[in-house]
Parts: C-alpha cells; sequence; structure tokens
C-alpha cells in the first residue's frame, strides 16, 4: 500500500476505534487499496478537467489545473 495512503488508513483505523470501541476492525486488503488508488485518480481527473476547460497547458489556468492533478496522485504515490 502506497505510504501515505497506509498513513491515512491508520489515522482512519485509529479515529474509528476512538468513537467505537466494541466494533470489529477489518484488516485493509487489495480490494480496499485499489478503491483508495482509484479515489486519488479521480480527484485528480477533476483537475484534469478544469485544464482542458481552462484552455490546457497552453494557458495558466489550464497548467496550474494540470499540475494539481499531478500533484494530488505524486502525493499518494499513484501512477497513470
Amino acid at each position: 500500500m502506497n505510504e501515505r495512503i497506509k498513513e491515512l488508513w491508520e489515522q482512519a483505523l485509529e479515529e474509528f476505534k476512538a468513537e467505537n470501541k466494541y466494533a470489529t476492525i477489518i484488516v485493509p486488503n487489495p480490494l480496499q487499496e485499489k478503491f483508495a488508488e482509484l479515489i486519488v485518480q479521480e480527484c485528480a481527473e477533476v483537475c484534469y478537467d478544469h485544464s482542458r476547460a481552462a484552455g490546457g497547458v497552453d494557458t495558466d489556468f489550464g497548467y496550474g489545473y494540470k499540475d494539481c492533478g499531478n500533484d494530488i496522485k505524486r502525493n499518494f504515490g499513484v501512477e497513470e
């Protein structure tokens, strides 16, 4: 699991345990990791959509949105 996604997973577990003392906790599996990666991809895609709407990388706004999408993916270690 990507390091940042793993950190967020552990944070979620801790918060869940604090709020639900008697609940059963399910251990992460490859499906959960894939789900997290797809969410990251979707967030980056929103930035890419804004980039295209702003005129693409030939404009300052378009380039900024594309750069933001790339930063989101890089932050979570998600590749194309």
